[in-house]
């Protein structure tokens, strides 16, 4: 499932379902979590441990912030949607709205990708400023409170065990530590989620987990960026060099440039040695704008990821009432591929679909919305890790074949702009996978050269 099968945000949707919900964690899903339970509650309390500062900055617990991050169309259209004018916000600090048709060079498989004929808006800025953002709408909002310092240490319960009432804070923000009732508790905690362990503690099953193991890690600097330039590039790891890079423009006459590489190919943090991994790419883009542009970082900062990760919720039988999990908590993928913000995105959308329904069961329900999301979205990546031998974990049924596909789906998109437009709308959680099979793209992708040239 990918945004254009899920109904848009509507408010109107949702009715008051309870007075009182706790989101923990102050992230892109936290906050999105945040905005549309404040539909359905009275109020909504967001909880980090972090200090939630009224500045764009990294935050301790987000050690990934300083690296490239992209919004996707399911994130572009769900913070459109639940914050309108967000765009204007975005492009009003610095940040930019740009033709990833366009604007973004996209090499993979040999050659740059044609540009597509229609606009594919997306925003471009580093990930505090969304987050700024995003904080900033929600603390306007008189039913939602940000409160940072809060470590969460334990979930309350009813005296069956059966559903979750609230949870019990260990503070460091001004209202020190104690205990917050709650009608619904959101768990947006991360990959470093507690819930698996708290639920095998009382009683219940922890959920299946998959795991695909990558061995990936990623280097960031910044670099100056003239004004009047938006273009962006990416570099995309194949089998033969499994190594990329990617330059993205952002707020302050920048661009954020990372550079990664799978299964022990990982990238320096020494400036030499980040610019000779950047030659070695098999575009030149990335090492040229190194070379020709000013560095306004003094830091190299340095990233591991060993493995892409899903907890299957939704296979529980018997889960307790009044506690959802969301974003990383629910799954992590391979950010070579910038779908974890629009994907915890697509997880606020389903959260207020399922608050439509009302409060009870809203957990399950939830579980099984999100599940045809992630379905998709595992697919897509994890598929495309298993091009690299060095992957490990359970291979999606019929990857290979997928693939092989894939591949001639690329080598067609250099040349096609229908088939570029295609692909890179399917990769965007625009369309789903199987819009790739569709017979106006399966005939160009399996007809000869010399007879799509003559179309």
């Amino acid at each position: 499932m990918t945004l254009d099968a899920v109904d848009r945000y509507d408010a109107s949707r949702v009715r008051r379902v309870g007075d009182h919900a706790v989101v923990v964690g102050g992230s892109v899903a936290g906050l999105l979590a945040g905005r549309v339970l404040a539909d359905a509650f009275e109020r909504v309390t967001v909880l980090d441990r972090d200090s939630l500062p009224d500045e764009p900055v990294a935050r301790r617990s987000v050690p990934q912030a300083r690296h490239v991050h992209t919004m996707l169309e399911p994130g572009r259209a769900v913070l459109e949607d639940c914050f309108p004018g967000y765009d204007d916000d975005l492009t009003a600090a610095g940040g930019l709205v740009v033709d990833a048709a366009t604007d973004l060079d996209y090499y993979h498989h040999g050659d740059f990708l044609a540009d597509g004929p229609d606009p594919i808006p997306m925003y471009c800025a580093s990930r505090p400023l969304f987050e700024h953002l995003v904080r900033r709408r929600l603390a306007d909002r008189g039913d939602v409170t940000l409160r940072g310092g809060a470590r969460v240490t334990d979930y309350l319960t009813d005296e069956n065990g059966a559903r979750v009432t609230g949870v019990r804070v260990a503070g460091e923000g001004d209202e020190g530590a104690g205990e917050l009732a709650a009608n619904l508790v959101v768990d947006a905690t991360g990959r470093t989620s507690h819930t698996p362990t708290w639920l095998a503690d009382h009683g219940y099953r922890s959920p299946p987990e998959s795991t695909v193991t990558v061995d990936l890690a990623y280097s960031t600097t910044t670099v100056e960026r003239p004004p009047d330039t938006r273009r962006g590039v990416l570099v995309v790891p194949s089998p033969s060099l499994a190594r990329g890079g990617t330059a993205v423009p952002v707020e302050g006459d920048r661009w954020v440039v990372t550079l990664f590489g799978l299964h022990g190919d990982h990238p320096p943090t020494d400036p030499d040695g980040f610019r000779s991994f950047a030659r070695s790419l098999p575009a030149p883009d990335v090492a040229d704008l190194l070379a020709d542009h000013e560095w306004a970082a003094e830091e190299i900062r340095h990233y591991p990821f060993q493995s892409s990760l899903r907890r299957h919720y939704e296979s529980l039988d018997r889960y307790p009432a009044g506690l959802v999990v969301t974003g990383d908590a629910l799954a992590s993928f391979n950010p070579i591929y910038g779908q974890g913000m629009s994907v915890a995105a697509l997880d606020a959308l389903h959260l207020h679909h399922a608050l439509a329904d009302g409060l009870e069961a809203v957990g399950p329900r939830f579980f099984h919305r999100a599940s045809e999301t992630l379905d998709t979205v595992w697919r897509l990546t994890v598929g495309a890790d298993f091009e690299f031998p060095g992957t490990t974990g359970p291979k999606p049924r019929g990857t290979d074949l997928v693939n092989r596909y894939v591949s001639r789906v690329v080598a067609t998109g250099h040349d096609d702009p229908v088939v570029s437009d295609r692909f890179a709308r399917v990769l965007r959680l625009e369309r789903p996978p199987t819009a790739l099979f569709a017979p106006d793209v399966l005939w160009r992708v399996l007809a000869p050269g010399a007879v799509r040239r003559r179309v």
